[in-house]
Parts: structure tokens; C-alpha cells; sequence
């Protein structure tokens, strides 16, 4: 009940992750007034009441005592959001070793929605959250953008360096990338890409009016609302009216023959199948098929595999397509995911803008249930839930759910204070990326695979029974 006043009391001046602080200590930062500091900090003198002061010291005026500066603390996280941040690294980490084991925990070769489908969007939606309480006040937008255009490039870079190839898998003892055939996407690139997006939305598109309600809080930022809807649109023109002709592939099935040439028919507009969809040939004419994913997610179909829906062998009449190149984390797949930030920005001007616990939670939940029953309803009509695609249904479900699961953390953590049980998961949230370099791309195991006994073959890691 006394973390609920501190929240439910705040200034609209204040920094709204400040809900991470007890009560006990706001109260105390916020009641120390330049006059208590003095009466703390200035001695006590005793004078003798023999003691005559001289006539110099009587017309000389009494130094005045000097307000001694407060120190400036910085405001602390928002607990819930890192708890939900290291929820989300661990579920990437548990997908990553387990999925290969347990069908629930692997991605869906297709169409079709696994646990393992929503790490993606709950990282879109948690830099969105983020980057509203980041760009709460702003001193100077072209110096906010030009700090946010680095940002980009960084995990860009990082992302090139950890997915491009130069790391191979932890089977493979060995490393380096041929940059002719480099991937140009991943995870930490699209990342970059949504948080630039919504960066810079943030920062220039949003008006001076004063939000008191939920029609304010529309009007206020209805500009970053017009880009959500324009992206949604240019993507679904894209994807059913572009029109997908024949195309082929190379593939060296034996390391010492020649490569073997696959043609794939297609002829076709609107389709959002494997072999014939805008997302891939967007990929394939733009970035070129070399330097596209090699181990494509509809290789675990069982039309490709007979191991479905795990990978394995080719059946005898499998088609032209299970071999091609596909990437996950594609151009006109990441413009969608561009969406999912931009949801996250709007629970983000949420706290900003409302510090009342219950108003809060109904303007989370009304549009939570909007999108989770928009997105399942267009699944029935035919617009199918695709994590590969990134379809609007998938978008729709996935960012709902996303917004279900931090008002839940988001309960537990800062309304109720059950801190305890969660003391882990926030610490893996505030250090997500690091964790996800050490662990998620293999640089540790790879780092222990360094240390072997007579051949490299014989190392910790084919004693522990990883990457055999």
C-alpha cells in the first residue's frame, strides 16, 4: 500500500520510472528543504555572555551560511519492464537449447504460433515502452537524433558481427564469414531498425497539447498513430499485390560436386506460401539469395522433411523450394515489425502521462483486447498468423499478448511489491544484451571450445554433451 501512494502520488515532473523507489525514501528526498540542510550541516556555536564583542565586529554583518548543494541521484528502472526484459532473455535461451527437443518450445515451420514466436515482438514491444520513457523530455531533438541514429548503427554492426556468419554453429570448430556471402539481416538488425523508426517518431512527432484523457493521449501523439497505419498498409499492399515471378536457386548438395540448379514455379500475386511470397523475393532481388539465411524455417514442413516438424531428411517428392535460402528476419518483415515498437511506445506514453495504478491498467487493457481479438479474427478470414511473414495478424496477436504480460509484471512488481521472486529476472533484464551476446549467439561456447586436450575435437563442451 505505500509503494502505491508513492506512485499514485506523483508530479507530472517527475521521472515516471521513479516507481522502483520505497516510499520511505521519496518522502525523505523530497522533504529536505534548503533550510533543514543548513540547521544539519551548520555547527553549533556557544558564545560567553561575559564576552564583549568589539566595536569592528558589531557593524561587520554575520556571514551568512552557504546551502550546501543536494547530490543528484539518478531516477531508478522501471522494475517491471526489466523483469519482463530478463523474462524475455531467458525464454530466447530456454527456445535456443530446448526447442530442438520439445515441438511447444520451437518455432512454427509455418504457419501457425509457438511460445518460441513471441520473443521477437516482446523485444519490439519493450523498446517501445522504453524509448517513451527515454524521450520523456527533450532539451534538443537534432542532438536526441543524432544519439539515436548511432544507437542504430551500433547494434546494427554488433548484429552483422554475431549473425552475419562470422560465428558458426557450435559444431563447427571453425570461424570467419566470406563476405560475398555474408547475411545482411538478424535479430539485433531489426532491432536497430524498429528502434530508429520509433526513435525518431518519438522525438518529432508528437504535439505540445495537454493529455487528460484517453482521446487527448490519441490526439497528442496522432502523427506516430498515421505512421503505424501507413507502414500496416504499405505492407499489405506489398505483400498481396506484388506480383512473384519464376525464379531459381543454386545449391551444392556434395562438398565436392558441382551445384546443383533448382527452379521453382510461381506466376502469382497474393500468395503466402514458402515458395511464393512477396517477403522472399523482396529479399532475394534486393540483399541477392546469397546472403540469405541457409537453414530456411519450411525446411521442418513436412513436405520437406520427414522428421517434421523437426528437420531431417528430404522426402522423395519433396518440392524445388525446401532448399532455398529464406530469412526470418527479412526486409518487408522487419518494415512490419516497425508496428509492434510503435504499440510499445504507446503503453510507454501511458506511464508518461497517467499515474493512477487502475487508469493505467484500463487504457493497457483496452487496446491489449482490441489487438488480440483483431488478430485472431483476421486469422479466421485467411490473413494467417506468420512469425516468418510477420503478418499483420501475427503482429496484432503477438504485441496483445506482449501488453497482457507486462500489465501482469507490472501488477505483481510495482503494485504489489513482490520484488523477491523476481530479483533474477531483473537482473538478467539490465543485462539483456550481454547476456544475449554471451549465450544466445554461442560467443561462450565457442570461448570454451578454445580449450581442448590433444585435438579440437576433444573439448569441455563434447564432454558435456553440447554441439555433438
Amino acid at each position: 500500500m505505500a509503494s502505491y501512494e508513492a506512485i499514485k502520488n506523483f508530479d507530472d515532473d517527475d521521472d515516471d520510472v521513479e516507481m522502483a523507489l520505497p516510499h520511505t525514501q521519496i518522502s525523505e528526498s523530497r522533504s529536505a528543504s534548503p533550510s533543514s540542510t543548513i540547521a544539519q550541516t551548520t555547527p553549533l556555536h556557544i558564545h560567553n555572555v561575559q564576552e564583549q564583542p568589539s566595536i569592528s565586529s558589531r557593524n561587520q554583518p554575520l556571514p551568512q551560511p552557504q546551502p550546501q548543494p543536494q547530490p543528484q541521484t539518478k531516477p531508478p528502472r522501471l522494475v517491471s519492464l526489466d523483469v519482463f526484459r530478463g523474462l524475455t532473455v531467458a525464454l530466447m535461451i530456454l527456445v535456443d537449447d530446448a526447442g530442438g527437443l520439445i515441438p511447444a518450445l520451437n518455432h512454427s515451420p509455418w504457419n501457425g504460433l509457438t511460445v518460441a514466436d513471441y520473443v521477437m515482438p516482446f523485444f519490439l514491444f519493450i523498446v517501445g515502452v522504453s524509448l517513451a520513457l527515454t524521450y520523456k523530455k527533450l532539451s534538443c531533438r537534432v542532438d536526441a537524433s543524432r544519439k539515436a541514429g548511432l544507437r542504430a548503427l551500433k547494434l546494427l554492426v554488433l548484429g552483422l558481427f554475431l549473425q552475419g556468419g562470422y560465428f558458426h554453429r557450435v559444431s563447427d570448430l571453425t570461424y570467419g564469414v566470406d563476405i560475398k556471402q555474408i547475411r545482411w539481416m538478424g535479430i539485433l538488425q531489426r532491432i536497430a531498425l524498429a528502434y530508429l523508426v520509433a526513435a525518431l517518431c518519438e522525438i518529432w512527432l508528437k504535439n505540445d497539447d495537454t493529455v487528460n484523457s484517453g482521446p487527448s493521449l490519441l490526439k497528442k501523439y496522432r502523427y506516430q498513430w498515421a505512421v503505424a497505419l501507413i507502414i500496416s498498409f504499405l505492407y499489405l499492399c506489398l505483400i498481396y499485390g506484388l506480383y512473384i515471378p519464376d525464379w531459381s536457386y543454386q545449391i551444392q548438395t556434395e562438398p565436392s560436386s558441382e551445384p546443383k540448379t533448382f527452379s521453382v514455379k510461381c506466376g502469382v500475386r497474393g500468395d503466402t506460401g514458402p515458395a511464393c511470397n512477396a517477403v522472399g523475393m523482396i529479399d532475394r532481388t534486393i540483399l541477392g539469395i546469397q546472403h540469405l539465411y541457409r537453414r530456411p524455417i519450411y525446411a521442418r514442413m513436412p513436405e520437406c522433411s520427414i522428421n517434421s516438424p523437426n528437420y531431417g531428411p528430404l522426402p522423395p517428392d519433396a518440392p524445388a523450394w525446401c532448399q532455398a535460402p529464406f530469412d526470418p528476419e527479412g526486409l518487408l518483415s522487419s518494415v512490419m515489425a516497425i508496428v509492434t515498437c510503435l504499440v510499445g511506445l504507446h503503453y510507454g506514453h501511458i506511464i508518461v502521462h497517467f499515474k493512477d495504478h487502475r487508469v493505467r491498467i484500463i487504457y493497457w487493457m483496452i487496446p491489449t483486447s482490441c489487438l488480440v481479438v483483431f488478430g485472431l479474427a483476421l486469422d479466421l478470414f485467411g490473413m494467417h498468423i506468420n512469425k516468418v511473414l510477420y503478418t499483420l495478424s501475427y503482429m496484432c496477436v503477438t504485441a496483445g499478448v506482449a501488453g497482457i504480460l507486462f500489465v501482469g509484471i507490472y501488477l505483481m512488481v510495482d503494485v504489489c511489491g513482490y520484488r523477491r521472486m523476481t530479483i533474477f529476472m531483473e537482473w538478467m533484464g539490465m543485462h539483456a544484451l550481454m547476456i544475449y551476446i554471451l549465450a544466445a549467439c554461442n560467443v561462450f561456447p565457442i570461448f570454451l571450445q578454445g580449450f581442448y586436450w590433444g585435438s579440437p575435437h576433444n573439448n569441455i563442451l563434447k564432454v558435456i554433451g553440447v554441439g555433438t
